[in-house]
């Protein structure tokens, strides 16, 4: 998985070679790899992958079952499906992060990629925090204040954890920047 700061990787997958191309071509800012079937997919697939762009229909492997193979992997690559399907109730049970119906324009695309990596940074985020603020709790029900004050790795793990959280306030505002986002693509496929 890349940093924020660092270039994503998008793995496309489409079974339609020009399609695939064409979003390729569309993604130059991001380290893109093309797929053009789903065991193509699974072969390129890896944990450096941040995003997957997944056609639902494909000849060998469906999307869905793409997926499937994907989150028994690793759950925490960003999965959009990109397809000409209307999403159905079959949908409900499917495990991607975003689904959006074809054609696509680079800005939509995007917008997608980006917002499903604000998302996923957010993840991280909170993970980490969890996982100090739970060290600090254990810490301080079995150690005196006193004691704790005196040791520099307590306050190595508090001044990450108030930098943690003061940086996931500063991405709450993206979420609801994501939220309307999604809004807006709700009422797009409806209007």
């Amino acid at each position: 998985m890349s940093s924020e700061t660092e270039t994503a990787t998008v793995l496309i997958v489409d079974d339609e070679r020009n399609v695939a191309d064409v979003y390729a071509l569309r993604l130059d800012e991001y380290d893109t790899r093309v797929a053009y079937s789903g065991e193509e997919a699974l072969e390129q697939y890896d944990e450096t992958v941040d995003v997957v762009l997944l056609d639902r229909r494909m000849p060998d492997l469906s999307g869905r079952e793409v997926l499937e193979q994907i989150r028994a992997r690793n759950g925490e690559c960003r999965v959009i499906m990109l397809t000409a399907v209307d999403p159905g109730l079959d949908i409900i049970e499917m495990p991607f992060d975003e689904y959006l119906c074809k054609p696509i324009d680079k800005a939509d695309l995007v917008d997608a990629i980006e917002r499903q990596r604000a998302i996923q940074q957010y993840d991280e985020q909170v993970s980490e925090y969890l996982e100090l603020t739970a060290k600090l709790a254990t810490l301080e029900s079995e150690h005196s204040p006193q004691r704790l004050d005196e040791h520099d790795g307590i306050a190595r793990l508090r001044e990450r954890a108030e930098r943690l959280k003061s940086e996931m306030d500063g991405t709450l505002g993206d979420v609801d920047v994501i939220e309307r986002s999604l809004r807006d693509i709700d009422e797009t496929e409806v209007g």
